[in-house]
């Protein structure tokens, strides 16, 4: 019987960075099923809940400026 050399893959540690960038995608709306299953066997659940929270409120404060910016106030 032959041995097959695996290389071990390093598994990678949940992070907030990676959490904006699956909360990224998920508001852009394109993402592949490997990527989505990638990004949830590798993110922290409150990660996501948090970065999804700051985006929401960065967003929201963004429309807001703008908003106010066009109107001239």
């Amino acid at each position: 019987m032959s041995e097959v050399n695996a290389v071990p893959v390093k598994a990678a540690h949940p992070s907030l960075v990676r959490s904006l960038k699956t909360v990224a995608w998920s508001f852009i709306g394109i993402r592949s099923r490997a990527g989505f299953e990638d990004d949830a066997a590798k993110v922290n659940p409150l990660h996501v809940l948090l970065a999804g929270v700051i985006t929401v409120l960065v967003l929201v404060v963004s429309l807001i400026g703008l908003a106010t910016w066009v109107v001239g106030k």
